[in-house]
C-alpha cells in the first residue's frame, strides 16, 4: 500500500512538473507557428491546429523534446565539454550574448563566418591574431608605429573583434551546436554534420527538423520564446557543471634514495 502511494505521488509530481513546464512554454509564446503554407513536412506532428491562420505548436509534444535535449546537455558539461550557442537573427543575440558570457561559453550572435568549424584551425589563427593585438595594444606596444599604422591596426581589432569574441575560449572544436533556426543558421548546421557534430536546434515550423540530432519544435522568431529555450538548455548546462569532475594530477614523488 504504502509503494503504492509513493509511485502515485511521484505520478502527480511528474504531472505537476510537465504542466508547469508547458504552462512556461504558453506564456513565453512558444505555441506560434507560421502559416499552413510556410510549414515545412517534418514539423506536422507537432502540430495542434490553428488560429486565425496562424498554426499552433502541441506544447505537450515540445516539452519531451525540451527534456531530451537538455538531458543531452547536461550529459556534455558532465564531461566538462562546451557548447557552441549559435543565433544570428536580431530576437535572438541578446539571450544567445546573455547565456554564452554567464556560462563562459562559446557563441556567435552575428554572422556566421564559414569555416568556422570546418576549417577550425584557420579561425583559431585570427582569434590569436586578434587576442595578440590587443594585447600589444593595451601594453602599449603600438606606439613604435606612426599614427596611420595605428588606426589601421585598431579597425583591424574592431573588425576581428566583431566576428570573434564570442569565440575566444573555444580552444578546441565543441561538443554540440545548439542553433536558435536551423533554417537561418544552415551553414552553421551544415558544417557541424559535415564533422560529426551534434546539433540541438530550436525550430520553427518552416524548419527542416530532419537533420537535426535534438530538435525542439517552437517558436524560434518571438524574443520571448528564444529566451525562454536559451534559459532552458543553458541552465541545463549549468546543472551538468555542477556533476563535473576534474581530471586529478597526481604528484611525482621522487623514488626512495638507497
Amino acid at each position: 500500500m504504502a509503494e503504492t502511494k509513493t509511485h502515485n505521488s511521484a505520478a502527480i509530481a511528474g504531472n505537476m512538473t510537465a504542466n508547469q513546464s508547458i504552462d512556461s512554454m504558453f506564456k513565453a509564446g512558444a505555441h506560434f507557428a507560421f502559416s499552413k503554407s510556410r510549414r515545412h513536412p517534418t514539423v506536422a506532428p507537432y502540430i495542434f491546429g490553428a488560429k486565425n491562420k496562424v498554426e499552433i505548436f502541441d506544447l505537450e509534444k515540445t516539452g519531451p523534446l525540451l527534456a531530451a535535449a537538455s538531458e543531452f546537455v547536461k550529459s556534455i558539461a558532465k564531461e566538462g565539454k562546451s557548447i557552441l550557442i549559435v543565433g544570428g537573427k536580431s530576437e535572438a543575440r541578446a539571450a544567445v550574448k546573455n547565456a554564452g558570457e554567464t556560462l563562459g561559453m562559446p557563441f556567435v550572435d552575428g554572422r556566421w563566418i564559414g569555416g568556422t568549424l570546418t576549417n577550425f584551425k584557420e579561425i583559431r589563427k585570427r582569434v590569436e591574431k586578434m587576442e595578440r593585438l590587443m594585447s600589444e595594444r593595451e601594453k602599449g606596444e603600438l606606439a613604435k608605429y606612426t599614427k596611420k599604422e595605428r588606426l589601421l591596426i585598431d579597425r583591424e581589432i574592431a573588425n576581428l573583434e566583431r566576428f570573434f569574441t564570442g569565440i575566444v575560449v573555444m580552444k578546441e572544436l565543441p561538443k554540440a551546436l545548439f542553433v536558435i533556426d536551423p533554417k537561418r543558421e544552415y551553414t552553421a548546421v551544415k558544417e557541424a554534420k559535415d564533422i560529426g557534430i551534434p546539433v540541438i536546434s530550436l525550430a520553427g515550423s518552416d524548419c527542416d527538423i530532419s537533420e537535426d540530432d535534438y530538435p525542439i519544435v517552437g517558436n524560434d522568431s518571438s524574443k520571448s520564446s528564444i529566451e525562454f529555450f536559451v534559459h532552458e538548455i543553458a541552465h541545463a548546462y549549468s546543472e551538468g557543471k555542477k556533476l563535473w569532475q576534474p581530471p586529478q594530477t597526481t604528484a611525482k614523488t621522487s623514488a626512495p634514495s638507497k
